[in-house]
């Protein structure tokens, strides 16, 4: 499905401030794959994600999706096979423009080359996939999506890129600026939603807790560099304590996050 060979990406490439941002980084993501990334700050998580996109280009090696090499293809060309949701709820939805309208534009981007209007058999198609959100949405279709909240709108993001049918989702910490009780309400969100589109799924989160209980398959990364790559039984025996072990047993250096370690519920 992805196949990251010998990725690196450095920054301010040789001047005293140079960052090895990611490091000789190699990964195959399976068809199916729920993947939860955990690091401390400066890990790399989000840079690594980065390259995936297209929003910066490798410095070495290669990515490819689905067998075809998008190492050089620009950001606004993987946008169509590779859906992003960001910590900011903000960013996932066009504030000035009504909910339906919002959900039609995306709607669009999954079928490509095919026109497709926005009538009534389209708002009830959307209103069906609304109310499972449990948000009271379908009733405010019309409403400008900068009226919602922060968690009606992390919801409905998630909903028109599941809608769109990406190839890969990646998921920022998307969880991260809500309150506990809409935390989690996403959360069911994407995990019903990975589970019914068989969606393939890469999802940052500070919350070690998160991680483990979270997803298929548990990555941890350090310096730029995949550190552990767990899956099956051994993930599903993980614990905050273990995993903190691991990582002290791999770097002979403790495990220092300033949220990691105060998010284990």
């Amino acid at each position: 499905m992805i196949r990251l060979e010998h990725l690196s990406k450095v920054f301010q490439t040789g001047t005293v401030n140079e960052n090895a941002a990611i490091r000789d980084v190699n990964l195959t993501v399976k068809e199916g794959d729920f993947i939860t990334i955990i690091g401390s700050n400066g890990s790399g998580k989000t840079t690594l994600f980065n390259l995936i996109t297209g929003t910066y280009p490798p410095t070495e090696g290669n990515i490819y999706i689905r067998g075809k090499d998008v190492s050089r293809e620009p950001e606004f060309k993987r946008a169509r096979y590779i859906g992003r949701i960001f910590q900011d709820p903000l960013l996932g939805t066009a504030s000035n423009m009504s909910l339906e309208d919002n959900m039609m534009i995306t709607y669009r981007k999954g079928f490509k080359g095919l026109k497709v209007s926005l009538n009534g058999k389209m708002r009830d198609f959307f209103r069906e996939k609304l109310v499972p959100l449990q948000m009271g949405l379908e009733d405010r279709m019309k409403d400008n999506v900068g009226l919602l909240s922060g968690g009606q709108r992390q919801a409905l993001t998630l909903l028109m890129m599941v809608l769109s049918q990406p190839a890969l989702i990646l998921l920022d910490e998307h969880t991260a600026a809500l309150d506990p009780k809409n935390a989690q309400i996403v959360l069911d969100l994407t995990t019903r939603f990975v589970e019914e589109y068989k969606l393939t799924t890469m999802m940052i989160t500070h919350n070690m807790s998160q991680a483990i209980r979270y997803g298929t398959r548990l990555l941890m990364m350090d310096l730029g560099e995949i550190i552990l790559d767990v899956e099956g039984k051994e993930k599903q025996n993980l614990t905050v304590e273990k995993l903190v072990d691991k990582f002290h047993e791999i770097r002979e250096k403790t495990f220092v996050s300033d949220e990691a370690l105060l998010s284990q519920g």
